[in-house]
């Protein structure tokens, strides 16, 4: 398959530092970063900030030999930075306003837990896709804050407790399927 032959190309360039490779991935991926920023209340200094955290925190991931992207080296990266810049913002939330001070503990504090989410953010995903298509699809809905009774009419369910109980039902389904996979545990312990 070409476009996993070019994902991997990308990889090793981040991995190696092939300049070629990694002008490409911004070329690629930086804009939709900084449209993503720009939405989400920041500015480009935000956009490239999250962008250097992201591509740091892949790379150091990217060096395990058993790591490996299911999805497109562009998606999968722009989740990353899409997660970075929640955190981001979660923390500016926070956060007292002070004068700039560069901490090299508290940076690598946040590649940490950036990482620790993506990984629980991956876990997530991939018992998503395996709990059934119906059941991804009122969850769907679910997460997006759909109206039960928008959700019963587009599903064809008889009433808003119907939904209720099949997201119940849906919900306990994946976070059964979480919860028996033991990085689930590994990442709970930490």
């Amino acid at each position: 398959m070409i476009t996993q032959k070019h994902d991997d190309y990308l990889l090793q360039s981040l991995i190696t530092g092939n300049e070629k490779g990694i002008k490409e991935i911004y070329g690629k991926v930086y804009p939709k970063v900084l449209a993503y920023i720009y939405k989400h209340d920041g500015i480009e200094d935000d956009a490239k900030d999250v962008m250097q955290k992201a591509l740091l925190q892949l790379s150091l991931r990217a060096q395990d030999k058993s790591f490996t992207i299911s999805s497109s080296f562009e998606g999968y990266l722009f989740t990353i930075c899409k997660n970075v810049w929640r955190r981001e913002v979660k923390i500016r939330k926070n956060r007292v306003t002070n004068s700039v001070v560069f901490d090299p503990l508290h940076e690598e504090r946040e590649i940490a837990l950036a990482a620790y989410e993506q990984e629980k953010w991956e876990l997530f995903q991939e018992k998503l896709i395996s709990i059934s298509e119906n059941c991804r699809k009122i969850l769907g809905y679910f997460f997006n804050k759909v109206p039960y009774s928008k959700i019963a009419k587009e599903l064809d369910y008889a009433t808003e407790n119907t939904v209720r109980q099949r997201i119940f039902k849906c919900k306990s389904k994946l976070k059964e399927a979480i919860q028996s996979d033991s990085r689930y545990k590994e990442l709970k312990e930490l």
